[in-house]
């Protein structure tokens, strides 16, 4: 593959499998995609990963890239956006689990046990049920009870409309709520 490869061509032979596109896309926008990656994740080697999924992802799903709605590079900075997103995601799940562990082993002198063994059972259903909801209310809902964000601080973080988040968040609790009513109506 040469320098000269326009972006049209490049962007026909990645759709098409050639791999020797995906080298030359990966040469061309590989920096690109790992700069914002460190740049919102703050981390160079959860960066790498990000970078590394980006292309293996975009080169498993390059069906579903469509040259007429936009270039090959717009669609891996989209990719990601939505990789980045994932990670974050994936990270706040593990803080939020860090805490959840830190918050029950306080030492214990036998009398509080079963309450700390109740409040650790409810917290892993409601892990659970919060993994079962669409990703998007299931974002909503982790940004507002384990990071303490307000529907406008939840907004303004992920770029959806407020309106949006505030359907989000309405959607997962009645989903949440009938679910959760569903398990403890189970013999």
């Amino acid at each position: 593959m040469t320098a000269s490869l326009s972006d049209d061509l490049l962007a026909h032979g990645f759709a098409d499998g050639d791999e020797a596109c995906l080298n030359e896309a990966y040469r061309r926008w590989g920096a690109l995609i790992f700069t914002i990656a460190s740049r919102k994740l703050g981390d160079p080697e959860e960066a790498k990963d990000v970078t590394q999924q980006v292309f293996v992802g975009a080169w498993r799903g390059r069906k579903n890239f469509d040259r007429e709605r936009g270039s090959l590079k717009t669609w891996l900075v989209g990719i990601t956006h939505k990789k980045i997103a994932d990670a974050l995601d994936r990270r706040s799940r593990h803080i939020r689990d860090q805490r959840a562990v830190a918050a029950y082993t306080v030492p214990d002198d036998g009398a509080n046990r079963t309450a700390t063994a109740d409040a650790v059972v409810d917290h892993l259903v409601l892990m659970d049920e919060l993994e079962q909801l669409p990703a998007p209310q299931r974002t909503v809902l982790t940004m507002a009870f384990y990071e303490d964000l307000s529907q406008s601080q939840i907004a303004e973080r992920t770029g959806m409309p407020l309106g949006t988040v505030k359907s989000h968040t309405r959607r997962g609790m009645m989903r949440l709520k009938d679910r959760l009513e569903v398990d403890s109506e189970a013999p």
